[in-house]
């Protein structure tokens, strides 16, 4: 019997990580990104070896509990079938920050994955730091987890704004919300998706860089996963 090829028909996955480069954008305060090469091939080293330094919040991101929790679990301890699954992106257009009034006509149900696409992916191309980011009040974070979201995602260096910001975070991940920052999604169309986050196991830190993808999910999985979304609900 002939079997199909394997993936047949699905879509290609799309890379929304933000490349890490030397003195790239960054978060106020935190350290910047500073790579330096030494050894090199070119200068009759037998290898090239390069040296990396970064903060744990630069570019894309995953948070840990311990970031804004006192004693809380580290980045090695975040449970990675949050950040491994079926994932939506909204697409949010120009607005200045998230509120609930912007959420409430979005069905959403427990243990979803939101990806946020605002103005904010269109920003990665500029050097300078931007303080009027797109991002999540903390009033939208509660109304996310009365509604159990396992994970969101925003495309910007925070999910809480400068002002706020940390109640956000304190919010989410206190109930035990997964939060992937620093998104690419200016390539990607709302939607729904297969979302694979997985930041670097860097023992009981704040948080980690991450390598994150996407692929677009067909219309029978996306039909099957409603259909056991509201089976369950």
């Amino acid at each position: 019997m002939r079997q199909s090829a394997p993936n047949q028909a699905q879509e290609p996955w799309v890379d929304v990580s933000v490349p890490i480069r030397d003195g790239m954008v960054h978060w106020p305060g935190n350290p910047p990104v500073e790579i330096v090469q030494t050894e090199h091939l070119e200068r009759g080293d037998p290898a090239t070896v390069s040296r990396l330094s970064l903060g744990v919040h630069t570019g894309t991101h995953v948070d840990a509990p311990v970031h804004f929790i006192v004693r809380a679990a580290g980045i090695d301890r975040v449970p990675l079938d949050r950040l491994i699954g079926p994932a939506r992106v909204l697409d949010l257009g120009e607005i200045d920050s998230i509120q609930p009034a912007h959420l409430e006509p979005v069905e959403i149900h427990p243990g979803d994955r939101l990806l946020f696409k605002t103005k904010n992916s269109r920003r990665w191309s500029e050097e300078r730091f931007r303080s009027d980011y797109t991002y999540l009040s903390p009033e939208a974070a509660h109304h996310l987890v009365e509604r159990g979201v396992w994970a969101l995602g925003i495309d910007y260096l925070s999910i809480g704004g400068m002002d706020g910001g940390a109640e956000t975070h304190r919010v989410l991940l206190a109930a035990g919300v997964v939060i992937i920052e620093g998104l690419d999604l200016s390539r990607v169309e709302p939607g729904s998706y297969d979302l694979v986050a997985l930041p670097i196991r860097l023992e009981g830190l704040d948080g980690a860089p991450a390598r994150v993808v996407l692929r677009r999910r067909r219309s029978e999985e996306t039909e099957k996963e409603h259909h056991g979304a509201n089976e369950h609900s």
